[in-house]
């Protein structure tokens, strides 16, 4: 009887160890997320599985380009995936013919699937606070991004974390290139 119960106990324990070393790993390193939509496409596709880096920007800034993941403010349970492009403190102002500028600068990039047909908000410049980014989906006509009032600048505090490795589908698996 006494060997059963150890046996019992032993099990539990390992149990509660495997579920709590889960739960920290999920929390603080990384978590598996799935791409709904084509707003990043090519770069990724719909039904895309990834896995989030968690833990890097707890030591380094998030950097433009970066593919991040963040919440929706008005949807729970929602996240969005984007690119970042306008750094805190930078002016953000998209012209009439789709092109993006940094503080009056041109910004030389090749992720924009096609032409952006609307500007959006960004129209008109924006100006990024100290712990603000401006995001974009690659797929820019198929995208809702900082574009839309709804969405808006992303704060610092709302980045979940860096899209890190495509695991689905297996033909497509790998490391996610940002810069």
């Amino acid at each position: 009887m006494k060997e059963v119960i150890k046996e019992i106990f032993s099990t539990v324990l390992y149990i509660l160890v495997v579920l709590g070393a889960t739960w920290l790993v999920i929390t603080f390193v990384g978590q598996r997320t799935q791409v709904s939509g084509a707003s990043m496409e090519p770069t990724l596709s719909n039904n895309d599985n990834l896995i989030v880096d968690k833990i890097s920007y707890r030591f380094n800034d998030p950097e433009r380009f970066d593919i991040i993941v963040f919440p929706f403010r008005y949807e729970e349970n929602t996240y969005y995936i984007k690119r970042i492009i306008g750094m805190p403190g930078e002016t953000v102002y998209i012209d009439e013919m789709g092109n993006i500028y940094i503080n009056d600068e041109l910004l030389v990039e090749s992720y924009g699937r096609e032409v952006m047909v609307s500007a959006g908000r960004a129209g008109e410049p924006i100006t990024l606070g100290a712990d603000e980014y401006f995001v974009l989906g690659d797929n820019r006509n198929n995208s809702s991004d900082s574009r839309d009032p709804s969405v808006g600048n992303i704060h610092r505090s709302e980045i979940i974390g860096k899209a890190w490795v495509r695991i689905w589908p297996l033909s497509e698996f790998g490391v996610l290139k940002h810069q």
